[in-house]
């Protein structure tokens, strides 16, 4: 049965396949551009659990969740909630969002910035250099393990930190083979698509010291959080629970525990 990342990472291949630029052309303009912020960095020097709050219109299992945000005034409520990174989908058909966004929300504060798309290709890698990212993220599910450590490398050529996201142990070898010192685990099931809170903590154990731990998907409260801390993780990447929210620089102060 095809799951949802099947889908997406399908589109996102035969758009790269249709995509006729030149990679040295975009790589020679993804050099240009300034220094990026620190996104692993700021992470790691955190001495609270991070929190990197994202900006995120919509959801392809619910549908919308805050289509017509302003994506630089979400940013600063984050910023002002006290946030360490920013997480922007640039995913166009399956989350509505868009390279602008991650502009938008990048000029609008002072805090690191991860692309949040399914890179597939080197375009991919240098398109968020070019847009202003400070970080991207490899999807260890949809790629091989070849195209995982070509990607993970130019990308930390041109100057991007890399998250590389993980779902079990098989995929943890191959990011850790990748070079990955970034490290997120997505509580969500492929293939079901609900969330598995146990999935984070025991996949921290096998997370290598000196690597950077990020849990993602289904942090919902300050519990939520704490655990996660416990477990042994840096940093969380929440997305629906405060793009939802009423206030949420209030809901994502609550969750730096």
């Amino acid at each position: 049965m095809a799951t949802y990342l099947d889908r997406i990472v399908a589109a996102h291949r035969e758009s790269a396949a249709r995509d006729e630029r030149r990679l040295d052309a975009l790589v020679t303009e993804a050099r240009t551009q300034p220094a990026t912020r620190g996104f692993r960095h700021r992470l790691a020097s955190d001495p609270r659990l991070s929190v990197i709050a994202e900006v995120k219109r919509w959801s392809p299992s619910k549908g919308a969740l805050n289509p017509d945000l302003d994506p630089g005034d979400v940013a600063r409520t984050y910023e002002a909630g006290g946030a360490s990174c920013l997480s922007v989908l640039t995913d166009r058909e399956f989350f509505r969002g868009s390279p602008e966004d991650l502009g938008a929300a990048r000029e609008a504060t002072a805090l690191p910035v991860i692309r949040k798309d399914f890179t597939v290709s080197a375009l991919d890698v240098a398109d968020a250099r070019a847009m202003g990212a400070d970080a991207v993220l490899l999807i260890a599910a949809a790629l091989d393990g070849r195209e995982l450590v070509e990607l993970h490398q130019l990308a930390t050529e041109l100057g991007l930190d890399v998250l590389v996201e993980v779902h079990d142990e098989p995929e943890l070898e191959v990011a850790l083979e990748a070079g990955a010192a970034l490290i997120g685990v997505n509580q969500r099931d492929l293939v079901t698509f609900q969330v598995d809170h146990e999935r984070a903590e025991r996949m921290a154990a096998a997370i290598p010291v000196g690597a950077v731990k990020v849990a993602e998907s289904g942090v919902r409260d300050a519990d939520d959080a704490r655990r996660l801390r416990d477990a042994g993780y840096d940093a969380i990447l929440v997305g629906e629970t405060l793009v939802t929210a009423p206030d949420p620089a209030a809901a994502l102060r609550e969750l730096l525990v």
